[in-house]
């Protein structure tokens, strides 16, 4: 028979693992933002490619996909489907015609002030649960934790 005692195990127990409880965590945050979003009509990933470029203005792909945690080939379809809303549109570079510069267009802008309210809502939600300096302590951990990638 096998020995199913968590004693002998060298995995820490799933309630403990640090994957599983930041999928479970982003999971509990993100629900709310989804709700919000699909009653604007796009996805999470749209709404992040449509946030980076707001907050940054005019960028390439792949300054857009590091950003907003996109890879490139999902960037692309992302950016077909929001140049198709008018969210968003994208030149020639001026110095490099193999290249292309993606800037919000007004439409897009327009979409992310309409979410605005409810967005400020559930950050607000969030922080009234569990205050701003442990809000800060976890981006700041969340932080450093994303740097050990770039190492």
């Amino acid at each position: 028979m096998a020995e199913t005692d968590t004693e002998n195990a060298h995995l820490p127990a799933t309630q403990r693992s640090l994957p599983i409880a930041m999928l479970r965590g982003r999971e509990a945050v993100m629900a709310p933002y989804r709700r919000m979003l699909a009653k604007i009509g796009v996805t999470e990933q749209q709404w992040r490619v449509l946030r980076v470029l707001d907050e940054r203005g005019t960028l390439d792909p792949r300054e857009i996909a590091e950003a907003a945690c996109l890879l490139n080939p999902s960037l692309t379809r992302i950016m077909q489907l929001l140049e198709k809303k008018g969210y968003i549109s994208r030149k020639a570079h001026p110095e490099d015609r193999r290249k292309t510069r993606v800037s919000i267009t007004e439409e897009g802008r327009a979409l992310i002030v309409s979410a605005e309210p409810e967005s400020l809502r559930i950050a607000e939600d969030l922080k009234e649960r569990f205050g701003q300096e442990k809000i800060d302590e976890l981006l700041d951990l969340l932080g450093e934790l994303a740097e050990i990638h770039k190492e």
